[in-house]
């Protein structure tokens, strides 16, 4: 039996990945944020935690989980085409190679660690999300969706800080990173939560779709069901 899909969710899909992509990149360059410093990736990748919210809401928990795995899919493949242009060698008239290096090359810990981080942060924005739509018998969409990225960002930040840097940075350090990380991610999903609203109400109209997880393993690893 062939199954359609929704355009919505497909473009939901590949913005989603997109967005993995461009923080991944922007994270190699620290900003400031008044007086906090962020890898850049904080500017976008927050808009991934928002459609995994949108995808959650209207679809539900099993589509997420495949989105999810989808963009570590995407991750992963980046990664080694990233790697595999690194080491071929340069045109002898080309003398970018260490900039190169620097935007696009990781240490495998740097990699393992986001990879980690993405894996349980999504996951837990997902189930949490998904939990508290049931238990709220689908109201109050602007709690579930705050609460549900304050601990998939929190569990996000606390891991890749940690797998990263321990070891490198003194406690105190890593810890303010962690909290400074989850923070303005989270304040940032609650300043664009009026726009989020708004989207979920017109995918929700046009897709005619608004699903409640009521049965549904949150085994991670079920991606066969969707």
């Amino acid at each position: 039996m062939k199954r359609s899909v929704s355009v919505l969710f497909m473009l939901s899909g590949i913005l989603f990945a997109i967005c993995l992509l461009i923080s991944n990149i922007l994270a190699t360059k620290i900003i400031l944020i008044g007086s906090w410093a962020a890898p850049a990736g904080v500017l976008i990748f927050p808009i991934a935690y928002i459609i995994n919210d949108v995808i959650v809401e209207v679809w539900g928990y099993r589509k997420a989980r495949l989105i999810i795995w989808s963009g570590f899919a995407v991750n992963i493949l980046a990664v080694l085409f990233f790697s595999l242009a690194i080491v071929i060698p340069a045109a002898p008239f080309w003398h970018n190679q260490e900039a190169f290096n620097s935007i696009l090359g990781s240490t495998p810990r740097i990699i393992f660690a986001s990879l980690m981080a993405y894996l349980t942060g999504s996951f837990l924005n997902a189930i949490v999300m998904s939990k508290i739509k049931v238990m709220m018998k689908g109201r109050n969409f602007s709690v579930r969706a705050i609460l549900s990225t304050l601990v998939g960002e929190a569990a996000d930040s606390l891991i890749f800080i940690f797998v990263a840097f321990a070891g490198n940075l003194p406690f105190q350090v890593l810890i303010g990173m962690v909290l400074t990380q989850a923070f303005l991610k989270t304040i940032y999903e609650i300043i664009i939560l009026p726009i989020t609203i708004l989207v979920v109400k017109w995918v929700k109209r046009v897709e005619g779709a608004d699903t409640y997880d009521v049965e549904v393993s949150y085994n991670p690893f079920l991606i066969s069901q969707v």
